[in-house]
């Protein structure tokens, strides 16, 4: 079976972290015997005007390779900020020459898109361009934050109910897709999965040397883009009390990610004087995110809307415990009081909660037992069963004699 992924939601040599969690599914999923796999991530076209972060853009190379899996970087036309309802339109239009000429050499079976809107609307009107079937995933924040919006909620529906099959990274987000009136049997959970050959639990004196952080104090680690949706200034208010309360050395809040949200942070941190109680990290590359975890007495991640976040299985793979807000997917990872434990997002239980976070000895052994059910393999093997499942069947003729 040949598989066309289609996303623009995927690393490149310009950002690598992009949609780390696409590539990682479908990297297994182009390991299982049956399957080949190519990956198109459309990219938008940004004139040579070296103003904005967007101009960024320009130095995403045309193609490249991940784990063996070719992945092209076509270029579409965008209007940013603007034109929200033509999105979609625009990025098929854009890349529909591209798709066939792509045809002539990778004749795929089906189309795999990620992320509802623009990318699930353009997939499915790929698919009936080319007459192939589309499964579309829907990840989080394009079915959480668009399903709010008049135009586009009729939008994801249309693209919903018109693809051959959904798939949701949780039961959170199925229900969702209820919401907008796709048929429940359309609708396939498949969570997301955790590389445990890439994250395991480690030596904490170790891991600190190796990141620069202090021996002797208890650490809160939080890892995510820096966007308002992740809830780091309600961690960073956190770390005020649990400073003034502190009779011992106080814990230090690292937080791990990039974005222009990093601005609003530090003038928090300022205005609160906890230069000393916090430190921003930025962003790292993916493959060092198991030191920081391996650092840390407590991983937290207090979003407001989520889907099915990685870096809770990322953390507890490496044997660390939970703290988290009850947000899209989260309740569905961390069932267990034994692996982490589930609050709402108010700066008080917050508070609470982390000084009983500390406090507890936690095993380690259990928490990454629990974090080893969720499989990469076996994400791809039901995502091979549900793409398998629209591809139509080749008829066999019986002769008669």
């Amino acid at each position: 079976m040949k598989v066309l992924v289609f996303t623009g939601l995927f690393p490149n040599n310009v950002w690598p972290n992009h949609g780390i969690f696409i590539q990682q599914r479908m990297v297994h999923v182009a390991r299982l015997p049956q399957c080949e796999v190519r990956v198109v991530a459309p990219v938008p076209y940004y004139p040579p005007i070296p103003f904005g972060w967007r101009a960024a853009y320009r130095n995403i190379v045309d193609e490249q390779a991940i784990d063996g899996v070719p992945i092209a970087y076509p270029r579409y036309f965008m209007i940013p900020k603007v034109a929200m309802a033509l999105q979609g339109i625009l990025l098929f239009l854009s890349i529909a020459p591209f798709v066939t000429r792509l045809r002539k050499e990778f004749v795929f079976d089906v189309i795999d898109a990620h992320y509802v809107y623009p990318d699930g609307l353009a997939a499915v009107l790929l698919g009936w361009w080319f007459n192939v079937p589309v499964v579309v995933s829907a990840r989080g924040s394009d079915l959480n934050v668009f399903e709010k919006l008049p135009l586009i909620r009729r939008i994801l529906k249309w693209t919903l109910c018109r693809a051959n099959a959904v798939i949701t990274v949780s039961q959170a987000l199925k229900n969702v897709t209820s919401g907008l009136g796709v048929p429940a049997e359309k609708v396939t959970v498949i969570p997301n999965g955790v590389d445990s050959e890439k994250f395991f639990p480690m030596a904490k004196k170790d891991t600190r040397e190796q990141v620069g952080l202090p021996i002797e104090r208890k650490i809160i680690l939080s890892v995510g883009h820096l966007t308002p949706n992740k809830g780091f200034d309600l961690l960073i208010k956190a770390m005020k009390k649990l400073t003034e309360k502190s009779h011992d050395i106080p814990p230090l809040l690292v937080i791990v990610g990039g974005g222009v949200y990093a601005k609003v942070l530090e003038s928090l941190i300022e205005s609160l004087q906890l230069q000393s109680s916090v430190q921003l990290v930025g962003s790292v590359p993916h493959s060092q995110l198991l030191w920081y975890y391996n650092a840390a007495d407590l991983v937290c991640l207090m979003s407001e809307k989520e889907g099915w976040p990685n870096v809770i299985l990322e953390a507890l793979a490496c044997g660390r415990p939970i703290l988290a807000s009850r947000a899209g997917g989260i309740p569905e990872i961390l069932t267990s009081p034994n692996v982490g434990c589930v609050i709402e997002r108010n700066v008080s239980q917050l508070v609470q909660s982390m000084e009983q976070a500390l406090q507890q000895d936690w095993n380690v052994p259990e928490i990454v037992g629990h974090a080893k059910r969720f499989d990469w393999t076996q994400t791809a093997q039901s995502v091979e069963t549900v793409l398998t499942s629209v591809v139509p069947q080749p008829t066999v003729e019986y002769s008669h004699r």
